[in-house]
Formats: structure tokens, C-alpha cells, sequence
């Protein structure tokens, strides 16, 4: 198995760098039909210059590259002992190499391995068969997205919908509460994997499993197949729009299958994938390990360019933000405005936020961007450099946002997806802002960044640091202001206003 490693390093590469062409394909349709000169529109613009940045790049599309996930079916004979021993190795030098974040935490210290390795990680999927190769998919699902699964067990009342019942009207309701569940949060144009029925365990593994399946792939089972196409015609009338803005791109795919249940239970497993749908796979020779078939892309074809224009395009309204910012500065700003950030920020994210209910910061934040992510640094001689630089979901700091603006005079939170009444509340009693960044677009971001100035608690692992950067010409929309006003919350009306237009007699 002499080209073994080569191969798994170049499927992990490939996977979180250069998104599949069905995946392409169905974000050029979607960016296609949006309304020229939204807040969607602008996000799309984001989403497909980062794109090719990160094909050129061979940069994170995402910082955010999940629970690395492999199914493996290999012949029988083959050592998976020692297969298994190889996806480790490949995993750890990916990560080293800056292809995949640090993502494997320990849940009873808190600790991250800093080498994605660690119990179950990364999760193979092990599975004979009767062919002589090896095939090997892998999945990079990050955890906004996959926060947003969704597990409905029927009948159930569904929020604007009413009762799901035990038939595939019932599950049809559910898919249209999954996607309108996620807004923003899961990054939207997102996509379904669906299974009806099993039970709770293995109706997740069986909807995630789903999402190996290309987008423009016809269901054989007619019923199943009329659903996908009825879901995804229904759920882009809803209006969430990429990343939660409003719009009419919501859902990219939709795949469900069906598995026998127990009498007593009826399960509908929803496996939420995001935009960035990072999933490939290889044919290895079993003697050698050499990569003899890409699965989702053919290497010989050249990959087209998906940006419309040069990045963000630049209209002239853009408000430049220097900080340190004032509250003055804040209250004239409203939801919708675009920004654009030169100047000093702070990365903190979950660890961050906790810390600082507890002790003090260390470094002044009055008057501070504070940016929700998780980055993914390598370190060049004496220096950090920015690798991928998304952002990260912003809910689960609801908690703690409002106390920390209010104890430490931030002035701008950045993130994704919006949050709620509370860190509303100190918004507007405060005088900061809400700034909504582009979910996925790792690369777009990372150009942004001029310098890494330093970083405080390390203990807390890469991602959760707080990392101190220079920025220049840093986007993003004003999504909550300082006036009680919220885009977040206007969407969801409208779109929960929506879902009840799509109920059946």
C-alpha cells in the first residue's frame, strides 16, 4: 500500500478545498435566480468568490470542517486494521498542513487534541463487499449545520404547520420546519438528508448517509422522488434566502430514503447540510493504495469559475468602521447598512464568552469588534498566519452577549445567523451593533486579514483563543442596530407567515 497515504491526504485535501460539481452547479442556479442588489444577493457574491478563492488556493472553503466522516467498503482481505491506522495518520497531517481545523475536543476535560484524533475521532464507517478496489467517501459536515439536524417523532404540532401525522404529509410538514428551523444558523442555501422511519440512532446515520447521494440524482422510489422535488419547490417559497437574509434560494437538495420502523415509533431523521457541501470520494487499488477513480469529479475537467465579478461589489454606500468605535458611531448605523471593518478586532467564541462571565479580559474591549470564529491558524517561523477565517454561529453566545457588552463597552459583535431579544436589548440600551458575515466563506475572509497582532488564552485550543488581527476592507450587514431592530426577527415572521401558506387540507 505504497501510495496509501498519498491518497487519503489528497481525499481530505480535496474534500475541504475544492467543492464538488454538483454542489456548483446547484449554487449557480440558486445564486442565478436571486433579486439582483439584496442582502441575499450580496451574500451569494461572498459565497462564490470565496469558492474559487479556496480551489486556488487549496485553502478551508469553511473553517469550520466538522467531524471528518469516512465510509470505507473494502474487499474482503483487505486489513482494515490497518486502513484505519492510515485515515488517522492522513487526518493528523491534514490538520498540520491547515486542511482541516482542530476540531476534536474531549468531553470531559475540554481539551482539543489539536490533531482532530482522539475517541471515535474521526468516525469511519466500515463495510465489506465484493468487489476487488477500495472505495472511500468522507464528509466534512461543520457544527453550525449540523446543529440544525432535526429529529421530528410523529404525529407532532409543528410551529405554523399544525399536526404532522404518521404519513408522508406528515413528513413533508417536517422538511419544511427543518428548513425553516435553521434561518441563517445553518448557512443557508442549505441542503436535507431525510430518513423516515428506523429508529433514533440509526435514523441519523441513515439521513446523514443520504447526503452521499449528488444533488441532480432522481430518487427510484417514485413517491420519495415526487417529495424531494415537491419539498424543494416548496421550501424555496418560504423566502429564508442565503444565510437567513430573505430571498428565493433556501434549499439546494433535498434526499430522503425510507427504512422499516418499529410499530411504536415513526421517526423523521433530518441531517441539515450547509452551502459549503463537502463531500467526496476515491477508488484506491487494494494493493497499492493508488487512487484509481474520483467519485463526484473528474480531475481531467477543468473546474469553471464561479464568481460574477471581483468579490464583494462595492457600491459607494459602504460605511467604513475604524476602530475604536464609538456609541455615536453605532446608533447611526441600521439594519442594513454594509460596513466595512479596517482596523483592529478580537476573535471569541464559546470558551471566550464563558471565560469572561467569570474574570476579566485581557485586553480592553472598549470599543471593540468582538468576531464570533473559530479560525484555522498554521504558524510560520515566529509569526501566525490566517488560513481560514469564517464565522462561526452566533446563538450559542445569546448567554453571555448582553453582559459582555454591557461589563466591557464592546461596540460590535460580527458573526452569523443573528441573535436574540436579549442581546438585542443590549444593543440598543448600550449603543453596538450586530454584524452579520458571510457563514462559509473561510477564504473571502481570510484575505481580509493583514496581520495577526497576537493571541490571548491558548489554553483553550486554537479555535476557541482569542486571536487579535489587523483587517482591511472587512464586510459585513448590519443585522441588528442600536435601535431594537432586527433583521433576524423580520425573517423569521415572514417566513413562519409563509409556512403557513404551504399547509394542506
Amino acid at each position: 500500500m505504497e501510495f496509501l497515504a498519498t491518497s487519503l491526504l489528497e481525499l481530505i485535501t480535496q474534500t475541504s478545498t475544492n467543492l464538488p460539481p454538483d454542489v456548483r452547479a446547484a449554487m449557480a442556479l440558486a445564486a442565478g435566480t436571486e433579486t439582483p442588489h439584496t442582502q441575499s444577493s450580496q451574500a451569494f457574491s461572498i459565497i462564490l468568490s470565496n469558492i474559487d478563492m479556496a480551489k486556488d488556493d487549496e485553502g478551508p472553503i469553511c473553517q469550520d470542517t466538522g467531524m471528518p466522516t469516512f465510509v470505507v467498503h473494502t474487499p474482503v482481505g483487505v486489513n482494515q486494521i490497518r486502513l484505519k491506522k492510515a485515515i488517522h495518520e492522513a487526518v493528523a497531517e491534514a490538520t498540520r498542513r491547515g486542511k482541516l481545523r482542530p476540531n476534536s475536543v474531549d468531553s470531559l476535560t475540554g481539551k482539543n487534541s489539536g490533531n482532530n484524533l482522539g475517541e471515535e475521532t474521526p468516525v469511519i464507517h466500515f463495510e465489506q463487499w465484493e468487489e476487488n478496489e477500495i472505495e472511500i467517501r468522507l464528509i466534512l459536515k461543520g457544527g453550525g449545520c449540523e446543529n440544525k439536524n432535526i429529529q421530528y417523532s410523529l404525529p407532532c404540532e409543528l410551529d405554523h404547520l399544525g399536526r404532522a401525522d404518521r404519513n408522508l404529509e406528515g413528513v413533508r410538514k417536517c422538511l419544511l420546519h427543518a428548513v425553516w428551523q435553521a434561518q441563517g444558523q445553518g448557512c443557508a442555501p442549505g441542503a436535507l438528508g431525510v430518513c423516515i422511519g428506523s429508529d433514533r440512532a440509526h435514523g441519523y446515520d441513515l439521513s446523514k448517509g443520504q447526503l452521499f447521494r449528488t444533488l441532480d440524482d432522481v430518487n427510484p422510489h417514485p413517491e420519495l422522488a415526487k417529495l424531494e422535488a415537491e419539498v424543494m419547490e416548496e421550501a424555496n417559497r418560504i423566502g429564508v434566502g442565503a444565510m437567513g437574509f430573505g430571498g428565493k434560494s433556501s434549499l439546494i437538495g433535498c434526499k430522503i430514503t425510507a427504512a422499516n420502523r418499529l410499530p411504536a415509533s415513526f421517526f423523521v431523521s433530518v441531517a441539515y447540510d450547509c452551502w459549503a457541501f463537502r463531500r467526496l470520494g476515491v477508488r484506491l487499488d487494494a494493493a497499492s493504495g493508488a487512487i484509481t477513480k474520483w467519485l463526484y469529479r473528474d480531475p481531467e475537467r477543468k473546474v469553471e469559475r464561479m464568481a460574477r465579478g471581483e468579490g464583494f461589489p462595492l457600491t459607494g454606500r459602504e460605511v467604513v468602521l475604524t476602530p475604536p468605535l464609538t456609541e455615536a458611531q453605532m446608533r447611526a448605523l441600521q439594519v442594513g447598512d454594509v460596513v466595512l471593518i479596517d482596523g483592529e478586532m478580537y476573535t471569541g467564541r464559546d470558551n471566550v464568552h464563558a471565560y469572561l462571565m467569570k474574570n476579566p479580559p485581557p485586553v480592553d474591549l472598549h470599543g471593540t469588534v468582538l468576531y464570533h470564529c473559530g479560525p484555522v491558524m498554521l504558524k510560520e517561523g515566529e509569526q501566525w498566519k490566517v488560513k481560514a477565517a469564517g464565522p462561526t454561529t452566533s446563538s450559542r453566545e445569546e448567554p453571555y452577549q448582553a453582559d459582555v457588552i454591557k461589563r466591557y463597552g464592546v461596540r460590535a459583535v460580527i458573526g452569523k445567523g443573528g441573535m436574540g431579544p436579549k442581546t438585542l436589548g443590549a444593543l440598543k440600551d448600550f449603543g453596538a451593533v450586530y454584524l452579520n458575515a458571510i457563514g462559509g466563506a473561510a477564504q473571502y475572509y481570510a484575505r481580509s486579514v493583514e496581520q495577526v497582532l497576537g493571541v490571548h488564552l491558548m489554553e483553550f485550543g486554537i479555535p476557541e483563543a482569542m486571536w487579535h488581527l489587523r483587517v482591511k476592507g472587512f464586510a459585513a450587514i448590519v443585522t441588528m442596530d442600536a435601535h431594537g431592530h432586527s433583521l433576524h426577527a423580520d425573517v423569521e415572521q415572514t417566513t413562519g407567515a409563509a409556512l403557513e401558506t404551504l399547509q394542506k387540507a
